[in-house]
Order: C-alpha cells, then structure tokens, then sequence
C-alpha cells in the first residue's frame, strides 16, 4: 500500500485561526480536516498515514526552524509522496506549501504536490519546483482541488503517462517536451498555419507561449519649482518598521505593506525602528534605519526648501522573494491611500 503525508495549515489543521498563526509545527498520525478528504479520493490501496501542521506565520518567520523540524518528522517514515493544501489564494499558507514542498522534495526525492489559485504569491514562487495545480478561491473549491491533486498523485505512484500541462491541470512549470503528431506535419506548415490564422483574426494556439509582462510608463519629471511646494511621501521595500514588527510583516514573500506616522519625527532613530527583510545584512539599517529610507535627508531639503515637506506617514514591506502579482497588489492599495491624500510625489527605495 502506498503511502502519503499532507500538510495544512492551522486553520484547516482544526488548531485556529489568526490567533494561532504562530502555532510550531506537529505532526498527527492519521488524518485531520482536508486530510480526510484527500483519503476518500485517493482510495483504499492508498493511505494517507500522518497529517502535519503548522502556522502561516510560523513558518514565515521562522522558517528554517519550521523547515527543519518538519523533515526531523518525516525521517524514518514510509512516504511515497507529500501534499500540501489545498492553499486557494491565501499568500502565506502558499508560500508555506511551496517551502515545504520544496524541502521535502530535495531531501526525501518524493513526488511532492499541491494546489494554489492563480492569484497566490506561491504560484510564481515555486512552479517551476513542483506540480501545482490550479486551484479555487476559497475554501469553497476544497473537494475539487483535493480530487485534482488526488487523482494525479495517483498517477504519479502508478507510473501512468502524464498529459500536458494544460491537460492535467497544474500550473505549467517551462518544461517542453518532444511530441510527434500523428500524421506528422512539418514545422514550415505549421507556423504558416498560425500565421495565417492570426492574420484572419482566428483562435490559434502557439507552440512556445510567452508570458506577458507588465511595462510601467516613466512618470513626468517635476520641476525644481513645483517640487518646492510638495509633500514628498517615503515608500520602501526595505523592511523599515518600527522595533517589534506591529503589523507582523513577513520578512520574505511578504504578502502584507505597514504605514508608521513620522509626522513629529526628524530622522529614524536606531532602537525606535529596524529592518525586518530577510534578503541583505541588517546591522548597517538596524544602526541607521536613515541608509534605506532616508527622512533625516528629506528634512534636510525641507528646511532648505528644496521640497514642501514630508508627508506624514512612510509605508514599508519586504521585496526578497515577493512575486510580481504580490507587489503589484499592495502598490496599487498604498497608490490608491496616497493619491486620496493628494500625494503627487514619491520616493521608493529598496536595499
């Protein structure tokens, strides 16, 4: 009998919900929640034997521990393959499926699979790693998205011709491989087809698809003399928060932005903020938080009248790791909060 393990989160680990986010991860004989589910489809010559669970956060903060301790669960037991999620579009629980995945798949050499939306950080995190299948919104989707994973893994463990991408249903992972038509059509026939197809205005499908990608315009310059009269906003991927971390933004893969009021404040003192981001030394911005958002030389121009002032607020999140779609969302959200306050100018710095 062949035999599977599945990770969830606390949530669907029956544990909690925001609250027990920072739950350090264990693991279950048997099956709990979405675990239950995956048994049925999978069928009687299959048995899922443990359930793991962790908290999104958890494992967002702390990683390597979670990484770690979860692997130390699994030596020693019979494992043919791992799932994780069903994820939806919850950012965290996907980008912990993804790193779990990951980890087992390196170390155990299992087939690993799990289940996203489309619009989950983690899809474009880690598609290229593993099976992904394309999954539902919500919770809503459960039965469905565990079936596709079931039914595939079952697959896998059988050692059954595996269709495309596309065919199957996961996320495409940039593999191509030799298919022979039947009848054979040469390659000149074919791409006049497609041509002509396009020039017709007809459905055509290519042969090597590329990923569209998003092309921002260059913003206007701003004279010397307008900018004297303006407000000046600070945004940062660098991670600048104030000590303690109150919005619990993710030091990599952040799906969350901070805004921090600096409307009394004339530089960012060391001890009062720091850096969060997990992708570069913090001890240079831990001791200066100034080097990566700079307000300390904006009150310099100020008090030189070089620009208007300071807006009120500064907003931060965490780049490392952060997928396009991720990072679009959240600036489309503090684009919108600045231009409602008439912000017409700002300063994004990284690392």
């Amino acid at each position: 009998m062949k035999k599977a393990i599945l990770y969830i989160n606390q949530f669907f680990g029956q544990i909690g919900g925001e609250e027990m986010a920072d739950h350090a991860p264990e693991i279950r004989e048997g099956q709990i929640g979405p675990a239950m589910e995956l048994q049925k489809q999978l069928g009687d010559e299959y048995h899922v034997t443990h359930t793991i669970i962790c908290g999104d956060n958890f494992m967002g903060s702390r990683q390597e521990e979670a990484i770690n301790t979860i692997l130390g669960f699994l030596e020693g037991k019979e494992l043919d393959i791992f799932f994780a999620g069903p994820a939806f579009r919850a950012g965290r629980y996907g980008s912990a499926c993804g790193n779990i995945c990951k980890a087992v798949k390196e170390k155990f050499s299992v087939p690993v699979i799990t289940s996203m939306n489309e619009e989950n950080p983690g899809v474009d995190m880690f598609r290229k790693e593993m099976y992904i299948f394309e999954g539902g919104a919500s919770a809503a989707a459960m039965r469905k998205d565990v079936s596709a994973m079931a039914n595939f893994g079952k697959k896998l463990m059988n050692g059954e011709e595996l269709l495309s991408a596309s065919e199957e249903g996961y996320f495409g992972r940039g593999i191509r491989k030799q298919v022979y038509l039947n009848p054979p059509v040469n390659a000149a026939d074919r791409v006049i087809d497609m041509l002509l197809k396009k020039v017709k205005g007809e459905k055509y499908e290519s042969e090597l698809p590329i990923p569209p990608s998003d092309l921002v315009s260059i913003a206007p310059a701003i004279s010397p003399e307008e900018l004297s009269k303006l407000d000046i906003a600070l945004v940062t991927s660098g991670g600048i928060v104030p000590v303690g971390n109150p919005d619990r933004i993710q030091s990599a893969s952040a799906t969350k932005w901070g805004k921090y009021d600096v409307s009394e404040l004339y530089d960012l003192a060391e001890g009062e903020f720091m850096t969060i981001h997990a992708g570069y030394d913090p001890a240079a911005a831990n001791a200066d938080p100034d080097v990566v958002l700079p307000l300390d030389s904006l009150r310099a121009y100020e008090k030189e009248g070089k620009i208007g002032g300071v807006y009120k607020y500064f907003y931060a999140t965490v780049g490392t790791g952060t997928t396009q779609a991720e990072a679009a969302r959240m600036g489309k959200e503090i684009a919108a909060e600045l231009l409602a306050d008439g912000v017409k100018a700002v300063i994004l710095t990284s690392t």
